[in-house]
């Protein structure tokens, strides 16, 4: 009698087998589709995050203007060095151009530079800017 319920039981599994298989694709298909909702929204916040650092790390006291040269001039005035195949003496008439004396060009020079070597915010900034990607 054992064989007979035996028997009985796999072909009850074996009928059950489909319905079985197809809760368990249903169930998977929720899972990916809610593993692609939560990557999503993690990358929406990874997004947010990183605006909001760059938003507070483009402020503070090594972002003010020195000699009246903002941090944006500073990098409008090294990308146009390359009209000049990057001469460095050129960067005094650039500066000119936009009204800054080659004295204030000097001292916002060294300054801008000793701030982009000791805040690497300050560094992210300026390459944002050359790459124009600000």
């Amino acid at each position: 009698m054992g064989l007979f319920k035996s028997m009985k039981d796999m072909a009850a599994v074996v009928h059950a087998a489909p319905d079985m298989i197809d809760e368990s694709q249903k169930l998977a298909a929720n899972a990916q589709a809610m593993g692609v909702q939560q990557q999503a929204a993690a990358q929406a916040m990874m997004a947010q995050q990183q605006a909001a650092m760059a938003a507070g790390m483009a402020s503070g006291p090594d972002f003010e203007p020195v000699a009246g040269v903002s941090i944006e001039l500073w990098a409008e005035i090294s990308k146009g060095l390359a009209a000049y195949n990057y001469d460095q003496s050129k960067a005094v008439e650039i500066a000119a151009s936009k009204g800054i004396s080659a004295e204030d060009w000097q001292t916002a020079l060294d300054t801008w530079n000793a701030r982009l070597k000791a805040n690497p915010a300050v560094a992210q900034r300026f390459n944002a800017l050359y790459m124009g990607r600000a």
